[in-house]
């Protein structure tokens, strides 16, 4: 299968070379371009605890010391992983969703009403997090820490790519990732390429999005479980 990836390089390899390994033909194709924001650095005394719902949250993240023991809730296995490779030992996973994320720290044992938490997360959120921990009576910061900027340009390259080996599967990971590439689409005048192509989407929302703009095959993955979606769509 020709299969096209939209997040950026440092996001995709791992997804990139596990779909190289079983055959398949990869395009990579980044929507977004991510910005680290210019803010202060944070004293990590000041909280009780972290929340990263994207491993760029983790990325961008500025310290005012090493200070890396408070506890860190993430929004997936993926992010855990960032974090964990980034020095923060003590870590807890929800199932891939915000949603997720949200009751995985309300049923915590690693902090009370009386903790302080800073959420750190991108400029372009597709859940109010923080405003849903504060109606139960939880003490949140909300950090922006990085700015998504969107791509709508394509080199001459990847477009003879697409147009040689058009894409059976396109997997696309926020509503913003979603808005660039169907720019991308229009632009570049690939409708009839990409239009017969399934849309492999994170979420409901992202789906949404091609469903408004008439495209018709569209799958809805978890995070972290391409590999396992595309195992089926493959048979």
């Amino acid at each position: 299968m020709n299969i096209l990836i939209t997040r950026p390089l440092i996001d995709a390899e791992d997804l990139m070379e596990k779909i190289f390994n079983f055959g398949h033909k990869i395009i990579h194709l980044p929507t977004l371009k991510i910005l680290s924001a210019n803010i202060d650095p944070i004293n990590p005394n000041d909280f009780d605890a972290f929340i990263f719902t994207s491993a760029n949250a983790i990325r961008n993240v500025k310290l005012v010391n090493t200070n890396k023991n408070l506890h860190c809730f993430c929004v997936g296995l993926i992010t855990e992983k960032i974090a964990r490779q980034s020095g923060y030992v003590k870590t807890s996973s929800a199932g891939g969703t915000v949603n997720a994320l949200k009751n995985l720290i309300m049923i915590s044992d690693k902090i009370n009403k009386n903790s302080k938490i800073a959420y750190f997360c991108g400029d372009n959120t597709s859940y109010d997090l923080d405003s849903e921990l504060k109606k139960e009576g939880l003490k949140i910061k909300k950090i922006i820490n990085y700015f998504s900027k969107i791509i709508t340009d394509l080199n001459e390259d990847n477009k003879k790519l697409i147009e040689r080996y058009p894409p059976d599967l396109i997997y696309i990971y926020s509503s913003r990732s979603a808005e660039s590439f169907i720019a991308i689409v229009k632009n570049y005048s690939l409708n009839p390429l990409m239009t017969q192509s399934t849309i492999m989407c994170i979420s409901e929302k992202v789906a949404n999005i091609f469903r408004s703009q008439g495209w018709k095959k569209i799958e809805i993955f978890n995070p972290g479980e391409e590999m396992i979606k595309l195992e089926k769509l493959s048979k």
